[in-house]
């Protein structure tokens, strides 16, 4: 089969985009993947647009790629909608890859794009219930409570009032990391400070601001053990990638090596590398013929900081129970043995959720092209894309894993 390249690449700025919408974010970051490949939209075989939210927040259910790019300039090309929760946007470019491998298609145009500032609060939380199982929420809720019973959570314990159910969830998960490996939440501050420095060199990340760790554990309380800096933002903005069987410029295209999606809801909570993010990297790592000592640099879901926790430990890239310590000894800083998430990562790059997993291949083109200024990480030639989404049991609903090769290598 045809190796797959990725030829451009193209993002907004996340953030808050008052008067901007799916459509005018989408075409904005086509535009600049295509630009970046030196192409123009009748080069396009085939189109797959990622979207989580716009039909609960603007009612918008069905045929959101054909109304996003009407105004690109395509040729009657087929555009294909994927939804998959925060994996979304992987999903889309796995889909336009496959076609490009199997020869149905010589460029593949994968975009994601998500406006979620505009909507009313309460329109915003509901948009989030639909990513686990609506109908056993209860139950789910009871697993969640009891899973990391160990750790005691003080009696003063502030919370916020008006959060997502993903930020219960995700405390749920920091919790049982605690119990399971003694980690702390100054470990969990250690990741946060860590990308939010990161952040300050990236100019199309929403927060630019670097934090301590004293900062991050004093900021306003989530839901105990998180603070909002260790949490992802509410974001709009959109990303692109170009995938092509061959580059008019072959020194700026990249290899993706491995592309993997795996499904969660079969973990039972006990075996940690039975839960579906390891499982699914293993086939990762199979299919690049690589190790998880091999990558370079790697950007992982971390829409609160033990998602970073959680995921370099599942990827294979520092032992577990050390995620949080690898980030207090600075491995996974920018100068470290392994920089993790150098874009900011989703607690300071932003999150807007049917964009992120291309924001991700975005940083890592960047990085293995040797053009990220300020945060590049030197001598990069190997990358890996970790992006999950939904809750099915006690585990994500999608895990998809992204092995990238630098034209260099």
């Amino acid at each position: 089969m045809t190796t797959p390249l990725v030829t451009g690449v193209g993002m907004t700025r996340f953030g808050r985009h008052r008067g901007e919408s799916v459509a005018s974010l989408a075409l904005a970051a086509a535009r600049d993947a295509l630009s970046d490949a030196s192409l123009e939209a009748h080069d396009v075989d085939v189109v797959v647009f990622a979207n989580a939210t716009w039909g609960a927040m603007g009612g918008q259910h069905g045929i959101r790629g054909q109304l996003a790019l009407t105004g690109l300039g395509l040729r009657p090309i087929p555009i294909i909608n994927v939804e998959n929760a925060c994996c979304s946007a992987t999903t889309a470019m796995q889909v336009a890859t496959a076609y490009v491998q199997s020869g149905m298609a010589t460029t593949a145009l994968a975009v994601g794009s998500e406006v979620m500032t505009q909507a009313p609060l309460e329109e915003l939380l509901a948009a989030f219930e639909g990513s686990w199982n609506v109908d056993d929420r209860d139950q789910t809720i009871e697993r969640l409570t009891v899973w990391g019973k160990d750790t005691v959570i003080p009696t003063d314990a502030e919370e916020l009032a008006n959060r997502t159910v993903f930020m219960d969830i995700y405390a749920a998960f920091a919790r049982d990391h605690m119990a399971r490996f003694g980690s702390t939440r100054e470990q969990l501050a250690a990741v946060s400070a860590k990308n939010h420095i990161h952040s300050v060199h990236n100019p199309r990340a929403q927060y630019q601001k670097p934090f301590t760790v004293d900062e991050v554990l004093a900021g306003r309380a989530v839901v105990w053990p998180l603070t909002i800096p260790m949490c992802s933002p509410v974001s709009d903005g959109a990303a692109a990638a170009v995938i092509s069987s061959n580059a008019r410029d072959p020194k700026r295209a990249v290899r993706i090596l491995a592309q993997r999606i795996g499904h969660g809801g079969n973990w039972d909570g006990v075996d940690v590398t039975q839960h579906v993010s390891p499982r699914t990297a293993e086939l990762a790592y199979s299919d690049a013929g690589v190790a998880p000592s091999d990558i370079d640099v790697a950007e992982v879901h971390d829409a609160t900081a033990v998602g970073e926790i959680q995921q370099v430990e599942h990827m294979g890239l520092v032992p577990y129970g050390e995620g949080g310590l690898a980030a207090m000894r600075g491995e996974t800083a920018l100068g470290g043995r392994i920089p993790v998430n150098p874009s900011g990562g989703l607690e300071s790059r932003g999150h807007p959720i049917g964009a992120t997993g291309l924001a991700q291949i975005f940083e890592l083109v960047t990085q293995l092209r040797g053009e990220a200024g300020a945060r590049q990480v030197e001598g990069a030639t190997l990358a890996l894309a970790e992006n999950s989404g939904g809750l099915v049991g006690v585990e994500e609903a999608a895990v998809a894993v992204t092995i990238l090769e630098s034209p260099e290598r």
